[in-house]
């Protein structure tokens, strides 16, 4: 589905809130976190957002299983993830939904969500229309890495994993602002 949602200026205004000790869920689909063990063992969804109303996310390829991209996500965007079976995160650089894909296609088709174990961050695992998960162009925005027991003082070198990027950003996006912050 092509679009985006404007959604939430701020990302904790659909958090969950509490009055007296008892928290009210952010979503109809979203139960209140009343036990460990019932958060732990129990087979109802009760996220846990932090103190900003984001909860994070680690995307990975269904079938391959690399690491496309780690995000947030608001109770909405996780809401709205569930319902269209595509990712939507909250993008804090924005501070709006972000409908992945919704500018440059590469939709990411979401084949499987899974909570752990505190129910305080979420995998998605997710087919990538178009090949791509980042902005910059390349599959993964995991496309370099770190030295490991390097020597020497100065700034570390960085290894470009991945030399071959999907598609050209400025082709893309256009004039949109990078959403990178110095």
């Amino acid at each position: 589905m092509a679009g985006s949602w404007a959604g939430s200026s701020a990302a904790g205004s659909n958090s969950a809130r509490s009055l007296n000790g008892v928290t009210t869920p952010a979503h109809r689909w979203f139960a209140a976190r009343t036990s460990v063990e019932e958060v732990e063992e129990g087979r109802v969804l009760a996220p846990k957002f932090d103190k900003d109303g984001l909860i994070p996310v680690v995307t990975t390829d269904y079938d391959s299983g690399e690491v496309l991209m780690v995000a947030n996500m608001n109770a909405e965007a996780l809401a709205k993830t569930i319902e269209l079976g595509e990712a939507v995160y909250y993008s804090r650089s924005r501070r709006q939904l972000w409908h992945k894909g919704a500018t440059s296609g590469l939709v990411q088709e979401v084949r499987e969500i899974l909570i752990d174990d505190d129910q305080d961050s979420v995998w998605l695992r997710v087919d990538v229309q178009g090949g791509a998960s980042c902005h910059v162009g390349y599959r993964s925005c995991f496309y370099r890495s770190v030295p490991i027991s390097p020597d020497g003082e100065k700034p570390l070198d960085l290894t470009f994993t991945m030399t071959e990027k999907v598609f050209d950003p400025k082709a893309v996006y256009g004039d949109t602002p990078n959403p990178t912050k110095l």
